[in-house]
């Protein structure tokens, strides 16, 4: 059998970048995307280093036409689509409710919300006419809990886990399995500026049972099983992976 063929969204940086790293070591076939260029063609570049056959397409999720294009190249270039991370997010800006504006509703929903469902309507187009595949979307641990001074962006997480149950019972009967990741505190660029101060970060870190951050290979490593046939009766389902945090 053929190695996978995987794509992955917001791949250039934190989760996404290790989740591309991790899949490239297990021997899969890549499609990468971002929307920044020079950034894409490094990670290109890193992944075929690592022995991949990988390649970078510049695509925006926010906009259907470009997540239709990203579908279709990589079909075009590998001939299926096996596994799909929808990771591609943004943390907004915190703040007060009061303080909330359409705009900022809009600069979050479009890339959380919007974002994920354009990649789910155009990946399952393929995954489905196959009867095969798995998606694997990237939620937060603010996805089912509450967050003060986060309100859109929890509120954001919370519409990608309940896009995930639905689509998972949606294309149950097509073979095609739809599950969600849930990270908690992970060493990224996004957590520096959701926290925005040192302090902030070390008492969000502090409430972690394993008393330590997250990395973004522990991220990388639950879509890894997600993808796998290890995890093939395994669907609908929000996978957290927090160190405890939402244990107790």
């Amino acid at each position: 059998m053929n190695s996978p063929v995987v794509l992955i969204t917001g791949a250039l940086t934190g989760i996404g970048r290790a989740t591309a790293i991790a899949f490239a070591r297990s021997g899969a076939r890549l499609v990468v995307s971002g929307r920044r260029p020079t950034e894409g063609a490094a990670l290109e570049a890193e992944l075929r280093e690592l022995g991949a056959e990988a390649f970078f397409v510049q695509a925006d999720v926010r906009h259907d036409d470009e997540v239709r294009s990203l579908v279709d190249q990589a079909v075009s270039r590998f001939g299926r689509l096996d596994v799909a991370v929808n990771n591609a997010g943004t943390e907004g800006t915190p703040g007060p409710i009061t303080e909330v504006s359409a705009d900022s509703y809009a600069a979050t929903f479009d890339t959380n919300v919007l974002g994920v469902l354009l990649s789910l309507k155009h990946e399952l187009r393929v995954m489905t006419a196959q009867r095969s595949g798995s998606v694997i979307n990237i939620s937060s641990t603010y996805g089912h809990e509450g967050a003060a001074y986060a309100a859109i962006y929890a509120g954001s997480k919370h519409a990608v886990e309940g896009l995930t149950k639905s689509t998972a019972l949606e294309v149950a009967g097509t073979g095609v399995r739809v599950n969600a990741v849930a990270p908690g505190p992970t060493d990224t660029g996004m957590l520096d500026r959701f926290t925005g101060t040192p302090e902030r970060k070390a008492k969000l870190v502090g409430a972690v049972p394993l008393a330590r951050i997250g990395n973004p290979s522990d991220i990388a490593a639950a879509v890894l099983y997600l993808a796998s046939e290890g995890a093939a009766f395994v669907t609908g389902q929000i996978v957290t992976v927090d160190g405890g945090k939402t244990a107790g």
